[in-house]
């Protein structure tokens, strides 16, 4: 899970992957944090991306840094703990001027049945399952 996490915050932005209807939808995204041995991301609740994921969890991400690149595919799953919310925007601090963890659109989500595949045109691509 650290290589995951470490290769995701060298890369700095990530993009997300989502469906609505029959139409993907990709976009920006920075947040990212290993909360209780799980990979989770932040978004908020009013967005297009959080009412897609609500309606179809499976998601996919990809990141690419130094010749290399991620994909990181699952279902994502809401924890709406304080704790998590707090943790998350504490590792991101420029996003309470957005978010605050008592608020009702602050979102955390974490990947259940994740699959990471680190690739590079050099090497041959390798699979961590978490």
């Amino acid at each position: 899970m650290n290589e995951i996490l470490e290769f995701l915050d060298k890369a700095g932005t990530y993009y997300l992957a989502t469906v609505e209807g029959d139409q993907p939808r990709v976009r920006p995204f920075g947040t990212v944090m290993v909360y209780e041995g799980k990979l989770c991301i932040q978004t908020g609740k009013v967005k297009p991306v959080s009412k897609q994921i609500a309606a179809n969890p499976k998601v996919e991400l990809c990141a690419f840094c130094e010749g290399r690149w991620i994909r990181v595919s699952g279902e994502l799953a809401r924890d709406d703990r304080v704790e998590v919310k707090k943790a998350m925007l504490d590792r991101y601090p420029s996003l309470r001027r957005m978010y605050d963890e008592h608020d009702e659109n602050t979102e955390v989500l974490y990947f259940t049945h994740g699959t990471a595949t680190f690739s590079s045109f050099t090497e041959a691509p390798r699979t961590v399952m978490f």
